[in-house]
């Protein structure tokens, strides 16, 4: 009897110390990684190209939104930097010379009305002197050749600035404008390349949100990919493991519907905790929080494996030689 109850302690002791090492293990589901192609502006999608499953490849088009709208402007855009090209040619090209000689005619009539007003300003001099005339008279005169000889200047002035040609200031500023219609025109000939929506990487179309005919605001997502030469478990790591946990543990993952075990390798935890979902509660891990984390794998036939799928990950011990104490 004594003999019995000795080797049933040493049983139940062996067990607990099974328990004591079993190793953690964490429950999340197999993923790949997202992008999202948004909506680059507020336009109804006139064609989709590829349905919700398919592969597609880098530079594929996803689906096209309406172009009227971006195209006028395109259009519009090209037009100014005409208009910039042309002003800047005229600045370039300096006045004409028909303009020279009519600002020449300008200033032969001005030296001519000149020398008219100062002669008969001249002749009124002496008589304003022996006061046969008025000297208000005198004064009208004087003033008058003052004009005169006023719009003289004025019209050799005008002539050296066109003989002189645009500024080199001016010349810079039509420089300048027509860079930036360039400038302004490039950008709309982006957006209506954008309304083509392509795939950026080879990847899975994974969902469509919107159909054709839809009108997406600017940022909406109009298709989300899967991308990524390979899954990956995201898995929820409860409370009481996280130190054990770090970037570089091993792993094993056991997907659902697969018998084998697949190894891994921890390539992401995160330093915040999050609330665990529903089908990752077990046990007293339902008070507590979790870290996600993502395990990379390596095996074959992954590439077949689609998201969503439960997986199970465990963490056997490390070798202290090897690992030390995990962080």
């Amino acid at each position: 009897m004594r003999h019995r109850t000795l080797a049933g302690l040493l049983a139940a002791a062996s067990l607990l110390v099974a328990c004591g090492r079993e190793a953690p293990q964490a429950l999340g589901t197999l993923e790949r990684d997202r992008i999202t192609l948004p909506a680059p502006a507020a336009e109804r999608i006139v064609a989709i190209d590829v349905r919700e499953g398919q592969v597609v490849h880098a530079g594929d088009r996803v689906m096209q939104l309406e172009t009227d709208r971006t195209r006028s402007r395109l259009q519009a855009a090209q037009a100014q930097v005409r208009q910039a090209g042309e002003a800047l040619a005229e600045l370039e090209a300096g006045p004409r010379s028909e303009v020279i000689a009519q600002a020449r005619a300008n200033l032969s009539a001005a030296r001519a009305q000149a020398a008219d007003a100062q002669a008969y300003y001249a002749r009124l001099q002496p008589l304003g002197r022996q006061q046969l005339v008025a000297a208000a008279d005198v004064d009208r005169a004087r003033a008058a050749a003052g004009n005169a000889s006023a719009a003289v200047d004025q019209a050799e002035a005008a002539l050296l600035e066109l003989e002189h040609g645009s500024r080199q200031e001016a010349v810079a500023q039509g420089a300048a404008a027509r860079a930036a219609r360039r400038a302004e025109a490039r950008a709309q000939a982006v957006d209506l390349a954008k309304l083509d929506v392509v795939a950026p990487r080879d990847a899975f179309v994974e969902r469509l949100p919107y159909k054709l005919g839809d009108q997406a605001p600017v940022g909406a997502p109009l298709a989300i990919l899967l991308v990524g030469d390979a899954p990956f478990a995201r898995v929820y790591v409860p409370e009481p493991i996280r130190v054990g946990i770090r970037v570089g543990r091993k792993a094993r993952v056991r997907i659902e519907g697969r018998d084998d075990v697949m190894d891994g390798e921890v390539r992401m935890i995160r330093s915040e905790p999050s609330f665990t979902p529903y089908y990752a509660l077990t046990g007293e891990d339902a008070a507590r929080l979790s870290y996600v984390a993502e395990i990379a794998l390596s095996g074959t036939g992954l590439d077949a494996l689609p998201v969503g799928v439960p997986v199970t990950a465990t963490f056997p011990p490390e070798d202290a030689g090897n690992g030390g104490t995990p962080r």
